[in-house]
């Protein structure tokens, strides 16, 4: 057990190098309402998408969600009305947002989720 503790210790270290400190939303560049949409995002969205990464936590890291033509997982359109109506309606193991979230904070999110 002496044995493995000083590589556990690695391991955990190794591990951090890999986080990035969270940027600020002055440092990201973001509008007031970008910023309020990364608001949304932190409490509904990140404890299962990372926001600036491919990576997934629980379902698929979202960086870059808009820049391509279709999303990676479902293959549908990677544009405001498809990624809406998941958010809204769930999707698999995705739970549903259309009784948490209002339209508007649902706009909001998406005006956010550009800029990742």
């Amino acid at each position: 057990m002496a044995a493995l503790l000083p590589a556990l210790v690695a391991s955990f270290a190794l591990a951090a190098c890999d986080v990035e400190r969270r940027k600020s939303d002055a440092e990201l560049g973001l509008s007031p309402q970008q910023a309020a949409g990364r608001k949304i995002y932190d409490n509904y969205c990140d404890r299962c998408h990372e926001p600036y990464s491919t990576r997934g936590k629980k379902g698929p890291g979202l960086k870059g969600v808009f820049k391509n033509k279709y999303l990676s997982m479902s293959g549908l359109p990677a544009n405001d009305e498809r990624v809406g109506d998941i958010i809204r309606l769930g999707r698999h193991e995705m739970p549903a947002y259309s009784q948490t979230l209002s339209q508007q904070q649902l706009d909001t999110l998406l005006v956010y989720m550009h800029t990742l």
